[in-house]
């Protein structure tokens, strides 16, 4: 930014990086290392200038936008920037203390709207202690955007779904892998191996300093545990606070491909509860009074849908990506319940408006894909024998065909993988190291299943583990229990932790909706959203 003119030479910076490295740190004082702490340097002596926030942004007046510079190559501080949009909605109380900073996962999310739950009250005491910040991180939107292939063709449906691929859809496939794999290296050149699980630890601290914060006060869910796990290992003496909320497993040999493999293995799990719930509620959806016969009914939507697409755009990928959704958060169920059943009376238009893709968001969903794909692939090695990823998913498919082979699709390019693939982060901490921390997670979380909880407060010692028991809703901050927000709040607010581990009851199911129901004036279950 503009505080690279306030230092005169290389050597300077490095003596400043040397003083200024974290106590404890795992990063040792590499060329990585002093060039984040050079960096930090710069934005403390030159912060974030915030103001009005860009239309493109979509954030309402009460919300400010600034950009921060960080180098493209922590080894090379002084070399290529980058500019990281930033939001913030100031603290309203009289007791502020400090800055929140959230990241939603992905990798590919930003988290530029998350200012704007200062407005929801219960978020209330939380805005009026803290500053919310919200960024899009390196790669994300309009911070250094990646692409790796045209956004049109990335949304081009419809498209298959098979659970039991055929020989040639396989090679069709690898086909894809390669191309999408060559794209990226295209795009984006030599800068593709550097978006990583550890340069967003490392983005985090000079964001941090940037908004003149000693020490982070963060909470990240799914992917934004991980790299929050990672800026943990890396900078444990500029913690204040951290909420991991559904936690990926952290072990160095699940990152990334078994963890997939374990994601697809548990979504199995979750579509059987949608499906149970739907099975409860036949009376109103009248997909089957079990779950083998709403499955039996799913089928005969794949099928129809097979043999002609609804609204020239819904094929059975588009139904098996609607449904996903589902399977990560609850609140889903009742409009996907509702589309299945009124396209099975003949009504396809609800299933159209749930599934078919979106010209007006085609350009972000490629995006936030090829940001999930660098850093994934980047971030460890991966199996580059397709036998192996052949083996592996048909014997998964075997037992989950749910999700199994769709979530292989999307993860072959890193078999292809142009750019250097680093060796995996061995997350932990020291015995004292840390401040405590804690951990978020619903027992039956698909997306990110519950072992990585467990792993996770197994490697960073004095944190403590909160289990939202029978649930399975992804990302459980800010959410419908209030149990967990208690948590949360007490946490943030007041620092304080419950001993080791707590649990609390699940969230109320969510209540059958039917058009039929709606148009007659009943309403809805809405359930409060962070």
């Amino acid at each position: 930014m503009r505080a690279v003119a306030l230092y005169g030479t290389l050597g300077s910076l490095v003596l400043s990086a040397l003083v200024a490295a974290p106590a404890g740190s795992a990063d040792p004082l590499t060329a990585e290392a002093r060039g984040v702490a050079a960096a930090a340097q710069r934005a403390a002596a030159a912060p974030i200038h915030f103001g009005r926030c860009p239309q493109v942004e979509s954030l309402p007046a009460s919300v400010q936008c600034g950009t921060v510079e960080v180098p493209l190559d922590y080894a090379q501080p002084t070399g290529r920037q980058i500019a990281l949009t930033v939001s913030r909605a100031r603290a309203k109380g009289a007791g502020r203390q400090g800055a929140l900073v959230f990241n939603p996962g992905g990798p590919g999310a930003s988290s530029m709207y998350f200012p704007m739950v200062a407005q929801l009250a219960g978020w209330k005491r939380i805005a009026g202690a803290y500053d919310l910040v919200g960024y899009a991180p390196r790669g994300v939107a309009r911070s250094a955007p990646l692409s790796c292939q045209d956004p049109a063709d990335f949304a081009k449906a419809p498209t298959e779904s098979p659970s039991y691929p055929s020989e040639s859809y396989k090679k069709e496939r690898i086909a894809q892998a390669q191309a999408y794999a060559q794209g990226c290296a295209r795009n984006a050149g030599e800068a593709l191996r550097f978006y990583t699980s550890i340069n967003n630890a490392r983005d985090l601290d000079v964001l941090r300093a940037a908004i003149g914060e000693k020490k982070l006060t963060f909470m990240g869910a799914s992917y934004g545990t991980y790299f929050g796990a990672v800026y943990a290992t890396l900078f444990p003496s500029h913690i204040r606070r951290m909420v991991f909320d559904s936690v990926v497993d952290p072990d160095p040999q699940q990152i990334w491909y078994r963890n997939n493999l374990d994601q697809s293995l548990a979504f199995e799990s979750r579509w059987k509860d949608f499906r149970t719930w739907v099975a409860k509620h036949d009376a109103v959806y009248h997909l089957g009074g079990t779950p083998a016969e709403v499955l039996e009914s799913y089928e005969k939507v794949r099928a129809a849908l097979t043999r002609e697409p609804a609204g020239g755009k819904v094929g059975p990928a588009q139904l098996q990506a609607a449904i996903l959704k589902a399977g990560y958060y609850d609140d889903y169920w009742s409009s996907r319940a509702t589309a299945l059943s009124e396209y099975l009376k003949g009504n396809p238009k609800p299933l159209v408006e749930q599934a078919a893709p979106k010209a007006e968001s085609a350009h972000d969903d490629e995006n936030g894909n090829a940001v999930y794909t660098a850093v994934e692939c980047n971030d460890a090695a991966w199996p580059t024998d397709f036998a192996t990823w052949d083996r592996d998913n048909s014997k998964l498919a075997a037992l989950a065909p749910f999700e199994t082979w769709d979530n292989a699709w999307m993860n072959l390019p890193c078999a292809y993988w142009p750019a250097p693939q680093q060796k995996a982060v061995d997350v932990r901490a020291e015995e004292g190291a840390l401040p405590p921390t804690l951990i978020l997670a619903a027992e039956r979380d698909a997306a990110t299943p519950y072992h990585g909880a467990l792993e996770l407060q197994r490697r960073l010692p004095g944190s403590v583990l909160v289990t939202e028991k029978d649930a399975g809703t992804h990302g459980i901050a800010g959410g419908a229990n209030g149990c967990v927000n208690g948590y949360v709040e007490d946490y943030l607010l007041n620092g304080r932790t419950p001993v080791r581990r707590a649990s609390c009851a699940p969230h109320p199911e969510p209540n059958p909706v039917s058009l039929d129901e709606r148009a007659a004036g009943r309403p809805g279950h809405v359930l409060p959203a962070l």
